[in-house]
C-alpha cells in the first residue's frame, strides 16, 4: 500500500523568531510529558510535545542559533535557542527517527491533538488538575480555585 503524501506543513519558531522550523502534517503524535526532566527543561508543570518523523522535519532559519544539551546518562538531546533560551527540540536515542517539538512553538495546527500523558506518576502535587475555577474579583482575566469548604461535623447523641 503506497504512503499518502503529507497534507501540508506546520511551521513554528522560538520566542525571538531567530529559529524557524516546519514539519509535514499531520504530525506523528502529540502528548503531555509530566517527567521531571521535561518539567525542569521547560520550567513548567509539564511540556506538551508534537512528534515528527525526522525526514518530515526541517529547520528553515536560524540553524546557527541552536545550542544543544546532551545528557549522556539518558542518551537524550535537548536543543534551545542560544539567543532567547526557548526550548526547541527533544531527541532520544531510543527513537532516532523522531524529533519532538514543544507544541507551543507552532503557529497553527499540527494535525494531532495531545491525547497521551507520559510519566503522569511524576506530576507534581502543585500542578493544576482541572478543578473548577472562578473569576477573581477586581482582576480581569484572572481565575482561581476556591478552597474546599469543610463540611460541618455531625454531632452525635444530641437527642
Amino acid at each position: 500500500m503506497p504512503k499518502s503524501p503529507p497534507a501540508g506543513t506546520a511551521s513554528g519558531h522560538c520566542l525571538c523568531g531567530r529559529v524557524v522550523f516546519e514539519i509535514d502534517v499531520p504530525a506523528r503524535w502529540a502528548w503531555h510529558d509530566h517527567s521531571t526532566a521535561s518539567r525542569r527543561a521547560h520550567g513548567a508543570a509539564y511540556a506538551t510535545y508534537v512528534g515528527s518523523w525526522r525526514k518530515r522535519f526541517r529547520i528553515t532559519a536560524g540553524d546557527d542559533a541552536i545550542s544543544r544539551y546532551e545528557d549522556d546518562a539518558t542518551k537524550t538531546v535537548r536543543s534551545f535557542c542560544s539567543h532567547c533560551g526557548s526550548p526547541l527540540f527533544y531527541e532520544s536515542a531510543r527513537s532516532p527517527h523522531m524529533v519532538n517539538i514543544p507544541r507551543a512553538l507552532f503557529v497553527a495546527r499540527t494535525g494531532r491533538e495531545p491525547l497521551y500523558h507520559v510519566a503522569i506518576e511524576e506530576a507534581p502535587d502543585w500542578a493544576y488538575t482541572g478543578a473548577p475555577l472562578v473569576p477573581l474579583k477586581g482582576y480581569p482575566g484572572v481565575v482561581w480555585q476556591r478552597a474546599q469548604r469543610k463540611k460541618p461535623r455531625e454531632r452525635e447523641g444530641m437527642f
